[in-house]
């Protein structure tokens, strides 16, 4: 158990109660993670120590806002691997996680996921997330949209912020550089019906690692014309 000191460390720094239980989740998910990267590329990072700092530690460090420690819906949009969808489902088994992305081949990696750790409350889906956040039971649905290193602000909050529920929240994981991207989206943030609720930063035991978590509140409905479509989101984002 030679990660369990560590992510131990990290759930008490926000609150979470850790347990052998889930330190063997993650550890048959680190070791499915590397089994399915050598068929499909779900991730660069491969050595086991970073997959437990860059991946789960920074991912269990979202409960650092307190929404996440109450029973709540959540859709993660490109979720990619499963971060941080997954290692939130892990520490909190309440919370109703919707996991989203463009590529069959990793709903397929992330299916096998939820079987073998037996996760509860999990659903996954294959689609873009500008054509399911116009479907009935998706737009402004959710409590919490969340999203890891996908895109800027500007084009995140386009992409996330139609699925959440007047009241609830957008959460974006962020790397350390994140008030350039902050200040470009502010006019997008407001369009889109949120405002800047937080910065929250983030330390990554052990290392130097120092991230954020941006907290968006959403306070109005999404006007019907967002989002847009894929391309014109990314070519030409909310100025």
């Amino acid at each position: 158990m030679i990660y369990y000191d560590l992510l131990e460390k990290a759930s008490k720094d926000v609150g979470v109660q850790f347990n052998e239980d889930k330190y063997n989740k993650f550890i048959l998910y680190k070791d499915l993670l590397k089994e399915w990267n050598e068929k499909i590329n779900l991730t660069a990072i491969t050595e086991d120590e970073e997959i437990i700092k860059k991946h789960f530690i920074d991912c269990i460090k979202a409960f650092k806002f307190n929404e996440f420690l109450k029973e709540k819906s959540i859709i993660d949009v490109g979720t990619g691997a499963g971060f941080p969808g997954i290692p939130l489902g892990i520490m909190k088994e309440d919370l109703h996680i919707t996991l989203l992305d463009s590529l069959n081949k990793r709903i397929n990696f992330l299916n096998d996921i939820i079987n073998k750790l037996y996760l509860k409350n999990f659903s996954t889906i294959h689609g873009r997330a500008e054509d399911l956040a116009r479907k009935n039971g998706y737009r402004e649905n959710f409590d919490i949209a969340t999203s890891r290193a996908v895109a800027n602000m500007s084009v995140l909050s386009e992409f996330c912020l139609p699925y959440v529920k007047v009241g609830g929240h957008f959460v974006a994981l962020k790397g350390p550089a994140v008030e350039d991207e902050l200040s470009d989206a502010k006019n997008a943030i407001a369009i889109l019906g949120g405002k800047l609720l937080d910065v929250i930063k983030v330390d990554i035991e052990d290392s130097d690692l120092k991230h954020n978590l941006v907290i968006v509140e959403k306070i109005k409905k999404s006007p019907d014309v967002y989002p847009r479509k894929a391309g014109t989101i990314t070519k030409k984002p909310i100025k």
